[in-house]
């Protein structure tokens, strides 16, 4: 990419969107088109198709989506199913139509088989039963991830998928009920800290191991990944197993994760876990073998995220406040 290329970034204010747009703006980049919700709805086909007649970006990032934790998959699964699978639907087609050099997919981890085995790899896609937690949203980037593969094969587009591990960082979702374990947990113990609660409540046994990533480094690896030569990116993938997988590799208990958000956080009292809530998958570690071949790797630690994270917060909390 030029830094004067019109590139289109989907889902701006997100967690994903923000810190994209942050990477890209330092990089030098200085041609990025946004849009408020208000101002471009993707879920409205005629609305995604005018913008794009319009304004013809050289390049498609994808990062809009609607996301959640468990409490809200399980709550709203029509609404996860049919606004991801509307929102990919509206603005592959549409890049498709006003000829995008190359567009960068989104997606998650979740897409893969609830058991299948550790490391998850690329091609485990499609080999088994999908975690009921939150399938209608997998279906959905599963769905995303097929339609750029078919769109490729067909009509000799360049649209590529990655697949974050969990992620966590600024610009984060604090929803009581609606969001991610991190931004959770971090909400739980600063409010327990200050206002001196004897225990902390945390869902599920403790017990499954979770892979995270700071938003940041997704950011530099997606700038990475878009950046790659047809021919780099065509090497490393298949026609119809065209995804990558991008997390740190490495795996930590939520039981271990809420201790370290504790400590990170400063709060004294007890943790407690209400087994009778869902835990969902056991595991889910992915492979990123194939994009560290390719010449990326993370580079912020757990610890040392979440206290970034942390920082972030309280000074947001002092903005709203």
């Amino acid at each position: 990419m030029k830094q004067n290329d019109k590139i289109f970034v989907a889902g701006h204010n997100g967690l994903v969107g923000s810190a994209i747009i942050r990477h890209l703006k330092q990089a030098g980049f200085n041609n990025l088109i946004t849009r408020e919700r208000n101002e471009l709805d993707l879920i409205n086909q005629s609305q995604v198709a005018g913008f794009f007649k319009l304004e013809k970006p050289k390049y498609v990032i994808l990062a809009a989506a609607k996301v959640g934790g468990i409490y809200s998959n399980n709550t709203y699964p029509a609404e996860f199913i049919y606004e991801n699978l509307m929102i990919e639907s509206n603005v592959i087609h549409a890049s498709y139509v006003e000829n995008v050099k190359r567009l960068l997919f989104l997606g998650s981890t979740c897409i893969y088989p609830r058991n299948v085995k550790q490391p998850m790899k690329e091609d485990a896609l499609l080999t088994g039963v999908l975690e009921s937690s939150n399938e209608p949203y997998a279906l959905a980037k599963i769905a995303g991830i097929k339609l750029c593969e078919s769109y490729n094969r067909q009509y000799g587009s360049d649209f590529r998928s990655l697949m974050p591990t969990n992620l966590y960082g600024a610009n984060d979702n604090f929803h009581s009920k609606n969001s991610h374990v991190i931004p959770s947990l971090i909400r739980r113990f600063h409010d327990a800290k200050m206002t001196n609660l004897a225990a902390v409540e945390v869902w599920g046994t403790g017990s499954p191991l979770r892979e995270f990533l700071h938003v940041d480094d997704l950011a530099s690896g997606s700038i990475f990944f878009l950046n790659l030569s047809r021919k780099d990116y065509e090497n490393a993938t298949e026609p119809m197993n065209s995804h990558l997988n991008i997390g740190t590799g490495k795996e930590i208990s939520i039981k271990e994760l809420a201790q370290s958000i504790k400590r990170v956080v400063g709060y004294e009292g007890d943790i407690k876990f209400d087994k009778s809530k869902p835990d969902g998958s056991p595991r889910k570690l992915i492979d990123t073998s194939k994009l560290s071949e390719l010449g990326w790797k993370h580079s912020i630690k757990l610890e040392d995220g979440l206290e970034r994270l942390y920082e972030w917060y309280k000074m947001d909390n002092l903005k709203r406040n």
